[in-house]
């Protein structure tokens, strides 16, 4: 199911050699804050890989020996060069709000805190176009594009908390992908600013072409300094609950509702047990006993026609309200992988698994239930693929062990469904499990010595 943790350690790195990294910087750099204490090194080796029992095992006491939190340009190259010239490991890391251990240094060495670096450099007032600094948070970019009519287009779950480099380099898609697709798909990411892992450390500019090896790429193959990306016009949203007594016709009616002319910019499914659970938004009535709940956010001139097409097809409207308003948790922190966030806290024994779900989806979710009964809940998210409307399946899955979780990963392929395996540390196995040779070939030009967060881009260890 996952391949041997291979550390790629190189040769001869010791805490002597870290020391002496740090000295050299503290010497230079005056002003860049170097951490080493017990607490903050693993706080800052870590991100939310304990929602998978493989990876929490594999990753356990993994430590950066030194971390450092930037605040210029000039300070990460200070970095890069220091680690080039040393000879080691760098891993750059955002908030560290993944899921996948992108930030978890494997061999050691120096994590690179970029939180410090969080301008928002430009907003073209014409086409909305975006630039700001890897460690800039997506919910203050919101803030700060607010005042110009534009927003994000793509956002994850942890949108308040997440940092714009992070999303980047570790995520994919989230609240949006039901118009805007993936941040892979052409339109979206614009161009990058990186740093070079090189004794003598290079700024490198991108276009949205040159941009597309280190998209996605867990930072193995350069240091995100700056983004640039289009934001969409912005809209108050407005959030729907609707709940289903039956759970064919709340599946036909997420399938079928991305094919009006509805602007939607979210739509989540969640089974019964899965609603149950979940908090609501304040004053919204909890659903009934056996109800499946479909939450929505749509455009205000929707609700003209959504309220009774949702009555048609089998829903009741139980609670609306626009976005921003009151202090209610907002439904953007109920879906995506806040859901398992949300299930977990109550059940620490369950993970879950990530698909793109044939069409039409009910067959295999039949199989899957007659095969694993309640072990398995089904959380759908509704995602735009190839310009195409699709359902994506975020299932949560009552720990069984390793073999249960490849035998469910094997019947759902069997079925149909593309397998994205939250359960692995490398960019390749949790894709499309496929080698990308431009990724490589980045990795090759940006850090020759393979310094940049070894041991996770499976590519570069099997040349």
């Amino acid at each position: 199911m996952s391949r041997p943790l291979s550390l790629n350690r190189p040769e001869g790195v010791s805490d002597q050699q870290v020391a002496a990294l740090a000295a050299s910087l503290a010497a230079s750099q005056p002003g860049i804050e170097l951490l080493a204490a017990p607490a903050d090194l693993a706080r800052l080796s870590r991100d939310f890989h304990d929602y998978s029992p493989v990876l929490q095992q594999q990753l356990e006491g993994r430590r950066a020996q030194l971390a450092v939190r930037v605040h210029t340009v000039e300070e990460v190259m200070a970095v890069a060069g220091a680690c080039a010239c040393h000879r080691v490991p760098l891993t750059p890391r955002g908030a560290g709000t993944g899921n996948y251990g992108q930030c978890v240094p494997l061999a050691g060495g120096v994590v690179l805190d970029l939180t410090g670096l969080n301008r928002l450099r430009s907003i073209d007032p014409l086409s909305g176009v975006v630039e700001a600094e890897a460690g800039a948070l997506l919910g203050d970019l919101e803030t700060e594009l607010r005042p110009a009519g534009r927003a994000l287009r793509l956002l994850p779950s942890t949108w308040r908390t997440a940092s714009l480099g992070g999303f980047i380099a570790g995520g994919s898609g989230g609240i949006g992908s039901l118009r805007w697709g993936f941040l892979r798909d052409p339109g979206n990411l614009l161009g990058l600013e990186i740093v070079t892992l090189e004794m003598s450390p290079r700024l490198l500019r991108f276009d949205a072409q040159g941009s597309a090896p280190l998209n996605h790429a867990y930072g193995t193959n350069g240091i995100l300094t700056a983004v640039r990306l289009a934001t969409a016009e912005a809209v108050i949203w407005q959030q729907l609950v609707v709940d289903f007594a039956d759970a064919g016709a709340a599946l036909a009616a997420a399938s079928a509702l991305p094919a009006t002319a509805l602007l939607l910019q979210s739509l989540t499914l969640l089974e019964a047990p899965i609603a149950a659970t979940l908090p609501s938004p304040h004053g919204c009535p909890a659903p009934e006993p056996g109800d499946h709940r479909l939450l929505l956010l749509a455009a205000p001139d929707s609700l003209e026609v959504l309220p009774p097409w949702l009555e048609a097809h089998g829903g009741r409207l139980r609670w609306q309200a626009p976005e921003g308003e009151g202090r209610s948790m907002p439904l953007r922190e109920l879906g995506w992988n806040h859901t398992t966030l949300h299930w977990r806290a109550r059940h620490p024994d369950w993970t879950y698994l990530q698909m793109l779900l044939p069409r039409p989806e009910a067959p295999l979710i039949a199989a899957v239930r007659e095969r694993w009964g309640d072990a398995v809940l089904w959380h759908l998210e509704a995602v735009r693929q190839d310009g195409a409307a699709r359902l994506a399946g975020l299932p949560l899955l009552r720990w069984r062990g390793a073999a249960a979780l490849a035998e469910l990963m094997d019947q759902c392929r069997s079925l149909g469904a593309v397998i994205f395996n939250p359960h692995v540390l490398t960019v390749e196995d949790g894709g499309l499990g496929v080698i990308d040779a431009d990724q490589v070939a980045a990795k090759a030009a940006h850090d020759p010595a393979g310094l940049l967060n070894p041991g996770k881009l499976r590519g570069w260890d099997e040349r």
